[in-house]
């Protein structure tokens, strides 16, 4: 995706200078998603591991479901929102425990720095885990 966007960045900025009209803004360039998953305790061998993902043109990496873990963090950052925001300290969570399961997220996301952990100690933690999923496995307590 980047590189195409390079790509037709300079095929617009050379029509521009071939006499077609002003050239548009430049778009703003961003690396890629750039993330280490790191999983733990979740009561799935091939779930705990250390896995990473790069989401660029395609998905890279060793995690083990990299092309639908980028799709869904395309789908997160088209709805604007942040799957790495941690739960606010006043918020009421249901007391339902979703199992010793925890996972720590590194690396860029959008431009930004990502550092993030999640677990399932509550309902909130436990919403939070299945939004990102399948960046984070499918685990169930």
């Amino acid at each position: 995706m980047l590189r195409r966007l390079a790509l037709a960045t300079l095929a617009t900025a050379a029509a521009g200078t071939a006499g077609f009209g002003p050239l548009p803004p430049l778009p703003l360039l961003s690396a890629p998603d750039t993330l280490t998953v790191k999983v733990e305790q979740s009561g799935y061998p091939a779930a705990d591991g250390i896995f990473e993902l790069n989401c660029d043109d395609r998905a890279v990496g060793n995690h083990p479901a990299a092309e639908d873990a980028c799709k869904r963090l395309e789908q997160l950052a088209k709805e604007e929102a942040n799957p790495f925001k941690a739960v606010p300290q006043d918020a009421l969570c249901t007391q339902v425990y979703g199992g010793p399961a925890v996972a720590h997220v590194t690396g860029t996301w959008q431009g930004r720095k990502v550092d993030a952990r999640f677990s399932r100690a509550n309902g909130c933690e436990i919403d939070r885990w299945q939004n990102l999923e399948p960046v984070l496995p499918l685990v169930r307590g």
